[in-house]
């Protein structure tokens, strides 16, 4: 189920932050990652926050665990929230879940896609991968040291090969091996720190 909160409508050529925040933190006790406090407020915030400053005014939010939980206590205005039921089975659900839910809503020409738990990852990076957008067919990332890694953008011609390659906790890594040679690597090591928030230890990262 989708549901658009008060703010900006679809409109083709633009790219739409698609930000995964559905996961419920098993290594960390149960603690939804969306829900986790970051500079005061739920990480969910903070993170659709970077999907806007880099310039995406249209932005879908992926959520699974404590999705009431995350509506009740996070301030998503103009988001498009999207429930994912399936958000157990791995990254892969709720990715099909968040490019349906862009097909559906009139789409765009490219996902950027970010994920929750990385709040090393500001906007100075996210600019800069949404900036390698050229056309539809665009594949580019984010790259630390030259090593792969988020955000993503994916133009709307690979929605659906994506899709049907996103199984279990591996997302788009199969299609993006696949078509490496179509990938625009964005080097990002220099603005960004690319933690994930996965581990009791790792909150270390959260301000």
């Amino acid at each position: 189920m989708t549901r658009e909160t008060d703010g900006p409508g679809s409109a083709a050529g633009e790219v739409v932050g698609l930000l995964l925040a559905a996961g419920g933190g098993r290594r960390l006790g149960g603690r939804p990652k969306a829900l986790l406090e970051h500079r005061g407020r739920p990480l969910v915030e903070h993170a659709v926050g970077v999907l806007r400053e880099a310039g995406c005014t249209r932005v879908h939010v992926v959520l699974g665990a404590a999705a009431d939980a995350v509506r009740e206590r996070a301030a998503l205005p103009g988001c498009v929230l999207v429930d994912n039921p399936d958000w157990e089975e791995g990254m892969g659900s709720s990715l099909r879940a968040g490019l349906e839910s862009l097909r559906s809503a009139g789409g765009g020409s490219a996902a950027l896609v970010s994920l929750v738990d990385q709040p090393g990852i500001g906007a100075a990076a996210t600019a800069r991968v949404r900036a390698a957008y050229r056309s539809p067919g665009t594949l580019a990332a984010a790259s630390y040291e030259g090593v792969r890694g988020h955000p993503v953008l994916f133009g709307s011609a690979h929605w659906a090969g994506i899709a049907a390659s996103a199984v279990g906790d591996r997302g788009a890594r199969a299609y993006l091996k696949e078509h490496a040679a179509e990938v625009t690597l964005v080097e990002c090591g220099d603005v960004a720190r690319a933690h994930d928030i996965d581990t009791v230890e790792d909150l270390i990262h959260l301000e």
